[in-house]
């Protein structure tokens, strides 16, 4: 009997740099070497019911990342945490596995909000990163271009920023809360919010603390 499982997990920096294809591949090898029964898709190429919330972007840590498994029969979920503990490497942590209905809607669909916490190196002083975002988020348009390999996109940057908060700020080194909106129509990314806001140096670490989906509190 086809079985599905979410599994909520923390990626860290040793794994800050692997690929979202790489960390698929990772999490299929992890099942298989755990002896697991993962379920397949039909058609001519079959791959593992695996599935992530919002991937990670290459350099960003998380610490409540969540993926969705189906598994072609039941299997408690702490014999699931046991075996799955076994197989984990430097960089991920397990934290918890909870059974799903089969016919609940797909992880993806009910995703709407990351927050992640995003530590600046900057000169500035508190009074003036509090008027920034004071100032973006009075905004209703944020002009927006961003480089990709099949040419630039233009797009509104604003309404992807759901809440900005200045967490601290002292020794040249400001700390902020960003809860971006992370859905299948689009997801703010934290280090180009932090440039709208006057940063000119890369964040000097983005660290996804929650993940937030439809019904969450």
């Amino acid at each position: 009997m086809l079985a599905r499982y979410r599994l909520q997990y923390g990626r860290g920096k040793d794994l800050m740099y692997v690929s979202h294809l790489d960390l698929m591949r990772f999490w299929e090898r992890a099942f298989r070497r755990a002896k697991l029964p993962l379920a397949y898709s039909e058609g001519f190429t079959p791959h593992p019911r695996i599935s992530l919330a919002a991937p990670l972007a290459m350099g960003i840590s998380g610490e409540a990342e969540l993926l969705d498994v189906f598994l072609q029969s039941f299997i408690p979920p702490h014999s699931l945490v046991e075996s799955l503990k076994r197989q984990m490497p430097s960089g991920i942590e397990l934290r918890r596995i909870w059974r799903l209905p089969t016919e609940a809607p797909s992880l993806q669909s009910q995703t709407l909000f990351a927050e992640y916490m995003v530590n600046l190196d900057t000169n500035r002083s508190g009074e003036e990163i509090t008027e920034a975002m004071r100032a973006f988020l009075g905004k209703e348009d944020v002009p927006w271009e961003h480089a990709r390999d099949t040419g630039p996109r233009k797009y509104n940057l604003r309404p992807l920023v759901k809440e900005l908060r200045l967490l601290s700020c002292q020794g040249g080194r400001c700390s902020l809360v960003m809860k971006l909106k992370a859905d299948v129509t689009g997801s703010g990314r934290p280090e180009q919010v932090a440039l709208a806001l006057g940063f000119e140096k890369y964040p000097a670490s983005i660290h996804r603390t929650k993940l937030i989906l439809k019904g969450d509190g």
